[in-house]
């Protein structure tokens, strides 16, 4: 997904509300871990829908069928909570083009969703080194915009597939912080 464009001429980091910052991370960890692992990272976009994150891969042929493929799932996803979009991809900057897992996220009715990345370089050995903390790319197209908050739609209104068991997706508790946040 290197043809991905997010504009960003930050001076300071916006506040993400907890929600979509738990998703965020967690979808920048898991991909991670992919990475790491020596495995292709497959675009992906995680829904917190209740207690409950779904994921679901976007794979496709180029990037522009991947974005609408992901934007097509979170658009419609009434009753989610927060999602993140979740690709390899790079960012330019002063001193040039650098390897990055960027997490792109946003929630139900909000004019702009946020770009946070987890940089990476190569080492001597060709595995993955990673920056420590995530850094905040810029604002991103929120693919929630239409969508109205979690709680104005009643029950039968969220989408079916978010409600029973399906095997589509892989699906992820967020009622319960991760251990390393229950430790802090």
């Amino acid at each position: 997904m290197a043809e991905r464009v997010v504009e960003s001429s930050v001076d300071e980091v916006p506040e993400i509300p907890e929600i979509l910052e738990k998703v965020i991370l967690y979808s920048l960890d898991r991909a991670k871990a992919k990475v790491v692992a020596g495995e292709t990272l497959v675009p992906f976009t995680s829904l917190a829908v209740k207690e409950t994150l779904f994921m679901e891969s976007h794979p496709a042929d180029d990037e522009e069928a991947c974005f609408n493929l992901a934007r097509h799932t979170v658009e419609h996803a009434r009753g989610a909570q927060a999602y993140a979009f979740t690709y390899d991809g790079y960012v330019e900057m002063d001193d040039g083009a650098h390897d990055v897992i960027i997490a792109e996220g946003g929630q139900p009715g909000e004019d702009k969703a946020f770009a946070v990345g987890l940089l990476y370089t190569q080492g001597e050995d060709g595995a993955p080194v990673f920056e420590d903390e995530p850094v905040y790319i810029g604002p991103a197209p929120n693919f929630m915009v239409a969508l109205r908050a979690p709680g104005e739609y009643d029950e039968d209104e969220i989408d079916e597939k978010y409600r029973e068991d399906n095997e589509d997706f892989e699906r992820e508790d967020v009622s319960e912080p991760a251990a390393e946040d229950a430790e802090e």
